[in-house]
C-alpha cells in the first residue's frame, strides 16, 4: 500500500476561498498527510488567481514536488506548477501543455478516454469514479480499475473518486493503480 501516490486535490467547498482559512487548510491536509501530488481545483471562486497562488507557494514551502492546477495550463506555467490537471474535456489541450514543459494528469472516465490520453502523450491519467460519488454517475468499481491498469499498464493511472477511507485505499492497493487521488480522504 505504501507504494500508491496519493494526490490531494482541492475544493473550495472544504477549504474555503478566503486565503487565510484555505492556507490553515491546506497546512492542516498536508500535515497530516504524506502527499506526493497536489492539485488546486477550483471552478467558483472569484479569487481565483490569488488562492492558486497561495496553494502553490505553500505546497512548495512543504516541500511537496508535484503541483498542479486545474485546467488551466497558462495559470500552472505563470505560477510554475509542475503540471497541469485537464478536465475530460480538453483533450486537445494535452500537446499545448506539454509543449510549455508541463507534467499533464487528464481526467478519464472510459476506456476510449485513456487511450486518447496515451495516444496525445498525457503523462497520467485520473480513472472516475471508482466508488459512490455524489453526482458522479455510477461507480466503477475496483475490478474495472484492475481491468483499466492492466490494459494501460504504459500510462500511470489514479483512481479517483469516492475514495474517503483506508479499506477504500486497501482495495486499490491490490491493483497495479499508480496512486489514488481525492478529496475528502485528506480532510
Amino acid at each position: 500500500m505504501n507504494n500508491l501516490k496519493k494526490y490531494l486535490i482541492t475544493d473550495p467547498k472544504i477549504y474555503t476561498n478566503n486565503e487565510i482559512l484555505f492556507k490553515e487548510n491546506l497546512l492542516k491536509a498536508l500535515s497530516k498527510n504524506s502527499i506526493d501530488f497536489a492539485c488546486f481545483r477550483d471552478k467558483e471562486s472569484i479569487n481565483f488567481d490569488s488562492l492558486a497562488k497561495v496553494f502553490v507557494d505553500t505546497c512548495k514551502n512543504e516541500n511537496i514536488k508535484n503541483i498542479l492546477i486545474n485546467g488551466n495550463y497558462k495559470k500552472a506555467k505563470e505560477l510554475n506548477a509542475m503540471g497541469v490537471h485537464l478536465t475530460s474535456t480538453q483533450f486537445e489541450d494535452i500537446k499545448k501543455a506539454k509543449e510549455l514543459g508541463l507534467f499533464v494528469i487528464i481526467s478519464c472516465h472510459t476506456f476510449d478516454d485513456i487511450k486518447n490520453a496515451k495516444e496525445n502523450f498525457a503523462d497520467a491519467v485520473t480513472f472516475s469514479p471508482i466508488f459512490e460519488t455524489p453526482n458522479k454517475g455510477a461507480p466503477k468499481g475496483i475490478e474495472i480499475l484492475n481491468e483499466a491498469v492492466n490494459k494501460f499498464e504504459d500510462i500511470k493511472i489514479f483512481a479517483l473518486g469516492g475514495i474517503i477511507d483506508e479499506n477504500q485505499v486497501k482495495q486499490i492497493s491490490k491493483t497495479k493503480a499508480y496512486g489514488f487521488a481525492s478529496i475528502r480522504y485528506f480532510v
